[in-house]
This record gives structure tokens, C-alpha cells and sequence, in this order.
């Protein structure tokens, strides 16, 4: 039964990953001006491809568990919110509201780990590295939002 719930979230994650192939960042995001930290394009596919295993193991995890309804329930509002941004950045071409889904996602992802961890330690360790990830992509989001503001139009 786990490694059936494993290969669902791992569906449900990849699929939310499968906006950033329907939006691709493209020219209009190669052109915005952002900070000299930015991780190199090729880390993102390799870090979503690890968190979305990560991510997946958690839920799967966390399912089997007793009392997981709080945890299940954060964990699919988290994933619609990681589904939501890359339209919102990259189709909309709207960094602003792309940053508030963004702040939107990390309060989500920061409350699943809690939930996940009193549900399974493992579950919320497992999102620990998400959590981090996402803090980043806060940061670039807003850097690259500070630094283009009469670009965002929105």
C-alpha cells in the first residue's frame, strides 16, 4: 500500500511540476535583472526532482499514519500552491502576485512540516529541505521583484 501512495504523490508532484514545461521562464525571465546569488538553471530541475522523491515519501508516509487529516489536508494546499506559481510568475509574466503566491506557499509548506511532524518525525524531516528551497526561490522572487519593479506592470 505505501509504495501505491508514494507513486500517487509522486503523480501529484510532478504534475504540479509539469507547469514549469507549460510555462517556461523563456526570454522575458532571461532578460529581468537579478541577484548575483541566483542559482544556475540547471539546479532547478536537479533540486525539484529531489524534493518532489522527498516530498512524495512524506506524503506516503504521513497517509499510512493515524490522525493525519490536518497533514494530508496542508499537504494538497501546499502542492496546488507549488501548481499555481510557475502560470502566475512565468504565463502571467507577473512577478508581484508571483510573490505572494510564493508567501502563500512557504506558510503552507512551513505548516505542513509541522503537521507532517506530529504525524511521522521522518514525514516532517523528509520536508525540511523543501522548506529551505522554497525560502530561496522567496528570496530570488523578491530580489527579482525589487529589482525590476518598472518591469512588473502588475
Amino acid at each position: 500500500m505505501f509504495w501505491l501512495l508514494f507513486l500517487i504523490f509522486l503523480f501529484a508532484c510532478f504534475s504540479a511540476g509539469a507547469t514549469g514545461g507549460l510555462f517556461p521562464p523563456g526570454s522575458w525571465y532571461s532578460d529581468l535583472k537579478k541577484p548575483a546569488w541566483t542559482p544556475p538553471n540547471w539546479l532547478f530541475p536537479v533540486a525539484w526532482t529531489s524534493l518532489y522523491f522527498f516530498m512524495s515519501l512524506a506524503g506516503a508516509r504521513a497517509a499510512i499514519a493515524p490522525d493525519n487529516g490536518l497533514a494530508m489536508a496542508l499537504w494538497s494546499l501546499q502542492i496546488a500552491l507549488n501548481t499555481l506559481w510557475s502560470p502566475v510568475f512565468f504565463g502571467l509574466k507577473n512577478v508581484k502576485l508571483g510573490l505572494i503566491v510564493l508567501v502563500a506557499l512557504w506558510l503552507s509548506v512551513a505548516c505542513t512540516t509541522l503537521a507532517l511532524w506530529q504525524v511521522d518525525w521522518l514525514s516532517g524531516l523528509l520536508f525540511l529541505p523543501y522548506l529551505v528551497w522554497v525560502s530561496i526561490a522567496g528570496a530570488l522572487n523578491a530580489s527579482v521583484w525589487r529589482l525590476n519593479l518598472e518591469a512588473d506592470s502588475q
